[in-house]
């Protein structure tokens, strides 16, 4: 359909495009006339919000209202209650009324198109066939065109207005200003302004402005927007919570640990807001055919209106002109201009309603498609919240120093491994003191401590220092951390992590779908082994370093098959920016493997990865449809009105009806349940 101005919820003309809404771009950054925070003002109203939107509503039907009442008068007295007066110029002043509250800006819109260099639009279709029909006297139908056109303009608004709702609520839910504690008292400041280690007071149904550490005791948070999660998350004492969080029923204080443009949130926006830039092929393919397809239908109808005077012996200029118009109409290719677009827009809103952030359209094509879905095991379809079970060391070393020494090492690290060593020990002994700190990936830690080395990690690491142990690691079927201090074994802790109560059922959900799986993991084999087993994955491997997963997604892609790389770690973001697709864990993942992911899970449910590829199948779906109704009914159509069978009332029905049709079908996925 056309890209007519359109109007905001206060009847505010804006001035973006279509092409802008659906691109999901800010009002402010786009040049709109009305502004994000005019917007937010109109939000804040509550119940006058509504009123002004129905307002809104009514005022963007007007014109065709108008319209329709003169056009139906008009024909009931051409035909039904004919009366002398109503013949000539009153005749034809009286349709040109009733034309123009819906020509004025189709016939704007086509000057200003000219005007920019963009000769050949549907703006200029709708205007030369109209005014084409009036030229022969055809007034109702040229009204009846333009009249059609102009509802399915407004039709089109609100599935657009549909279909950026879910993420407009995303949009709204990061809170201009917060509440600072300041010397006893509360100051209310920006929230861009706030520094990393101030204090938000948050009071009972309050949104976090910012990331930050729970500094009360325990507080219960509204997710929903974030996570697409309804349930409320109880969070305790120095747990983190995030930006776009709603506070419970009590007051609650929180410790800010990132800046406003570097938390979680602000980057869920920042890919919210540009995921539509990156164009799906099949609309990309859309708007080339569309640069090529309407200037050749102008030169195809003046050619249906002329040419048959060399060729045809009772040659009629109007009845062949008609014939023109009657394909010029037939052929606005407002269907697969709008329809494709719109339905991936919905896919990304209905996937951003569930908790999904895909970071472009062509990522919604690519998913549907996928057939192997290979996955990380800690964070992935663990929880990836271990807990030490036992400690085994050495009796020729004391017990209770290693763990000192293993606690203080581990502190240098955001494993999830660090943090249950953490809470099993205790606090960092500060005295002490590390040299030498060195990480090896996928290995662990080492480091010196009075002179001698520790090391700290996975049994990879002894056999990378040639330090002997004397046991079987493959004998446990736990996590295993093995310690070693003064280049001799001194023991191991066994640590337990627990899979997701919804890894199963992902599972099972991929491979109904036909969808492989596989599990990789530098954790050690028999423990991948087990969870694989545990859950029905066949292909599972462990002991992995990064390098070795990016080996593994290697072999898969050489047989010519789509991958999706689910993981949460920052050695993941290497085989995440490799494989077909990759899916990061949004709450507990890395913000190296969110940034470099295509689709990012905020909730860490793996449920939502099948449920993120049915979106795309029937994103997909929907569009082909869509392309396939458009083509089949405008070609049948277009037949008939180049040998003279269709009517201007058929024309209508191919080019404005086709569209709603294609319109309400796109707009369908977003009331789908997944």
């Amino acid at each position: 359909m056309a890209h007519q101005h359109k109007y905001d919820a206060n009847g505010k003309q804006l001035c973006c495009t279509l092409e802008e809404k659906i691109n999901a771009k800010s009002a402010k950054s786009s040049g709109c006339c009305s502004t994000q925070d005019e917007q937010k003002h109109s939000d804040d109203d509550g119940h006058d919000h509504e009123h002004n939107a129905d307002q809104s509503t009514l005022r963007m039907f007007l014109p065709a209202i108008i319209s329709f009442v003169l056009l139906i008068i008009g024909i009931a007295l051409d035909n039904y209650f004919p009366q002398d007066w109503f013949t000539k110029y009153v005749r034809l002043g009286w349709y040109i009324a009733a034309y123009l509250p819906v020509g004025i800006p189709v016939l704007k819109e086509a000057f200003e198109s000219i005007i920019e260099g963009e000769v050949f639009s549907e703006f200029l279709l709708m205007c030369i066939a109209t005014i084409g029909a009036f030229a022969i006297g055809e007034y109702p139908e040229g009204v009846a065109v333009m009249l059609f056109y102009t509802i399915g303009e407004v039709f089109q608004t609100l599935a657009v207005s549909r279909a950026k709702s879910n993420i407009k609520s995303l949009l709204d839910q990061r809170p201009d200003e917060v509440n600072i504690l300041n010397d006893n008292s509360v100051e209310t400041v920006k929230a861009s302004e706030v520094s990393i280690g101030s204090v938000i007071q948050l009071k009972s149904g309050e949104k976090l402005g910012l990331d930050g550490e729970l500094l009360s005791d325990m507080a219960s948070f509204n997710t929903a927007a974030l996570t697409g999660e309804s349930k409320p998350d109880t969070k305790v004492k120095g747990e983190t919570v995030l930006a776009g969080m709603i506070n419970g029923n009590t007051i609650a204080q929180v410790k800010v640990t990132t800046a406003y443009n570097g938390s979680k949130l602000s980057k869920i926006l920042e890919m919210v807001q540009n995921a539509t830039t990156q164009k799906a092929p099949t609309e990309l393919f859309i708007r080339k055919f569309a640069k090529i397809y309407t200037p050749t239908v102008v030169f195809l109808a003046v050619a249906i209106c002329l040419l048959p005077y060399f060729f045809v012996d009772n040659y009629d200029f109007n009845d062949w002109l008609y014939r023109a118009l009657v394909f010029l109409v037939i052929s606005c290719p407002c269907a697969l201009v709008i329809s494709i677009p719109l339905g991936y827009f919905g896919g990304i809103g209905a996937a951003s309603k569930n908790g999904i952030l895909f970071k472009g359209s062509n990522f919604l094509d690519s998913i549907s498609n996928i057939q192997n879905v290979v996955m990380d095991k800690t964070g992935t379809m663990t929880e990836g919240v271990f807990k030490v079970q036992d400690v085994v060391i050495s009796d020729k070393f004391n017990k209770e120093e290693i763990l000192k020494m293993v606690n203080a090492l581990e502190s240098q690290s955001t494993h999830p491994v660090a943090t249950a060593i953490h809470d099993h020990v205790g606090e960092v002994d500060p005295s002490i003191v590390l040299a030498k700190v060195e990480e090896i990936s996928g290995h662990g830690l080492k480091a010196e401590i009075n002179g001698k080395e520790l090391h700290v990690g996975n049994f990879k690491l002894m056999d990378k220092f040639s330090i002997k142990y004397d046991i079987d690691p493959n004998s446990i079927v736990y996590t295993l951390i093995a310690i070693a201090y003064d280049k001799k074994f001194a023991g191991y802790l066994t640590i337990a992590d627990s899979i997701k109560e919804d890894a199963q059922l992902t599972i099972d959900k991929l491979k109904s779908m036909g969808v492989k799986t596989t599990m990789l993991s530098g954790d050690k084999t028999n423990v991948v082994q087990f969870v694989a087993d545990k859950l029905g994955i066949v292909n599972a491997f462990g002991d992995l370093l990064p390098e070795d997963k990016v080996n593994k997604v290697n072999e898969i892609k050489a047989k010519n098959e789509t991958v999706a790389f689910v993981g949460d770690g920052v050695n993941d973001a290497p085989v995440v920016a490799l494989s077909t697709v990759g899916i990061a864990m949004g709450g507990l993942g890395s913000d190296a493997t969110i940034e470099t992911a295509d689709v990012v899970i905020q909730d860490d449910r793996p449920s939502k990865i099948p449920m993120a590829i049915n979106i795309g199948k029937q994103t997909r779906k929907i569009v082909w449809q869509n392309i396939i109704l458009a083509f089949v009914v405008k070609a049948f159509v277009l037949i008939l009105g180049a040998g003279g069978l269709a009517t201007m009332w058929e024309a209508v029905f191919a080019d404005v009806g086709v569209a709603l049709l294609a319109i309400l079908n796109a707009v369908r996925i977003q009331k789908m349940k997944f």
